[in-house]
């Protein structure tokens, strides 16, 4: 049961992912919006849902993975969020890729931070 429930959080989470994808504008060969939107969303998720769960032992191990592991896993996109900083650098848009990864990494802590307290 555990693992159909990483199973369609995963899944859920994907098409979360990619329906950002479709409705955030690109910004051209820019700075990659949509997957920084995405990471962002993904640990406001995880940081509500880790706030809860860890105040409400009570729900069951399943709907913890649903969330925590599948839903936040399928909907973050660190991978991609690699791939587009490795293609700035190699772009020769050093700058545009600091600061992609700078804030992409303080912007979530922060997130993570704020809403774990929230729930």
């Amino acid at each position: 049961m555990e693992w159909l429930a990483v199973f369609l959080g995963g899944g859920v989470g994907s098409l979360f992912r990619y329906a950002i994808s479709r409705w955030v504008p690109a910004n051209g060969p820019g700075f990659p919006t949509a997957t920084f939107v995405a990471n962002v969303l993904a640990c406001v998720v995880l940081g509500l849902a880790w706030g809860y769960v860890s105040r409400h032992v009570s729900l069951s191990p399943s709907v913890k993975l649903f969330v925590l592991v599948g839903f936040c896993g399928g909907f973050s996109t660190f991978s991609t969020f690699s791939l587009e900083t490795l293609r700035l650098f190699q772009e020769g848009k050093s700058m545009m890729a600091v600061v992609y990864i700078l804030s992409s990494i303080l912007v979530c802590i922060l997130v993570l931070f704020l809403t774990q307290k929230a729930m």
